[in-house]
C-alpha cells in the first residue's frame, strides 16, 4: 500500500506546534496572567479603528504593526521588507508546505518570528493584538479573548468605497481581494486548521452595533474575564503603562 510523504510531513508537529505546545503548557499553569484580546477582522468592517478605540477604553496597548517591528528585529531583517509578507500573500502560497527547510520561503521564515512575538507578548501584558493568525497562535492561552469584527459584505464595500472614494465596483474589487489575502493567510500558517472564525469567543457586527457599540462588547467581556482571575482594572493599567514605556518605535497601523 502505498504512503502518501506528503500527508505524513503535514501530520507531523511542526517545529512550531511544539514551541506552541511547551508555551501553552506552561501558561495553563500560571495565576494571574495578562489578559490578552486577539482581533481578527474581515476587511472593511474597522476592525482597526474598534481595536483602536478598545485600547483607549481599556487602558492597554494595541499591538498591529509593531508585530513586525519586533519581529524584524529577531530576524534580523528590515521592517519593510518582513511588510512585504504581512497578510497579503501571493495565490500561490494557499497550498500548504511541509515544514522542511528545503520548501519554506522567507515569508514562513519571517512568520515564525511573528509568531514567537505574538506568544511573548501574550504571555507578559495585558493588549490587544491585530491579525497575523495571532487567534490561533494564543488558542491554548487561558486567558485569550479571540474576537473577530465582522459585517456584511455589502456594508463592508460601502465602507471601504466611502473612505477610498471609489467606486463600489472599485470598492466590492478591493474587498474581495483583501478579504482572500486574510483568508489565504490563515489557511497556509494554520495547515489550514484554522479559519477567520474559528475558535472565536464573540463575533461582534460593526453594521448592527456601530463601532462603539463593538468595543463596549468587547471591553465588557475583558472587565469580566478580570473579575474571574480577582485583578482589578486599575492594577491591570499600572502593568501597561510599565510595557508601554518600554515599546518600540510606533510604525503606521494597518486600516480597515
Amino acid at each position: 500500500m502505498a504512503i502518501d510523504i506528503r500527508t505524513l510531513l503535514q501530520a507531523r508537529p511542526t517545529r512550531r506546534d511544539r514551541i506552541e505546545a511547551r508555551v501553552s503548557a506552561a501558561e495553563a499553569d500560571r495565576a494571574g496572567q495578562p489578559v490578552v484580546i486577539t482581533i481578527a477582522r474581515d476587511f472593511g468592517a474597522e476592525g482597526h479603528e474598534i481595536g483602536k478605540m478598545l485600547a483607549s477604553e481599556l487602558g492597554i496597548p494595541l499591538y498591529d504593526k509593531e508585530v513586525l517591528v519586533r519581529a524584524s528585529q529577531r530576524a534580523g531583517e528590515t521592517v519593510d521588507k518582513i511588510a512585504q509578507y504581512d497578510e497579503q500573500l501571493a495565490a500561490e502560497f494557499t497550498a500548504f508546505l511541509p515544514d522542511r527547510v528545503d520548501s519554506r520561503t522567507l515569508a514562513d521564515k519571517l512568520f515564525e518570528q511573528m509568531a514567537q512575538v505574538i506568544l511573548d507578548l501574550g504571555s507578559t501584558e495585558s493588549c490587544i493584538i491585530e491579525g497575523r493568525l495571532s487567534d490561533y497562535i494564543l488558542r491554548h492561552n487561558p486567558n485569550h479573548i479571540a474576537v473577530l469584527v465582522t459585517a456584511p459584505v455589502e456594508d463592508r464595500i460601502k465602507i471601504v468605497s466611502d473612505k477610498r472614494g471609489l467606486t463600489r465596483q472599485q470598492g466590492a474589487r478591493l474587498v474581495k481581494r483583501m478579504q482572500r489575502f486574510r483568508e489565504d493567510f490563515y489557511k497556509r500558517y494554520s495547515a489550514g486548521k484554522w479559519r477567520m472564525d474559528s475558535g472565536k469567543d464573540l463575533v461582534v457586527n460593526r453594521a448592527k452595533l456601530g463601532r462603539e457599540g463593538c468595543m463596549e462588547v468587547i471591553a465588557a467581556a475583558y472587565r469580566a474575564k478580570l473579575r474571574e482571575l480577582g485583578v482589578c482594572e486599575e492594577a491591570a493599567s499600572r502593568a501597561t503603562e510599565e510595557a508601554e514605556a518600554a515599546r518600540p518605535l510606533h510604525v503606521p497601523a494597518t486600516v480597515e
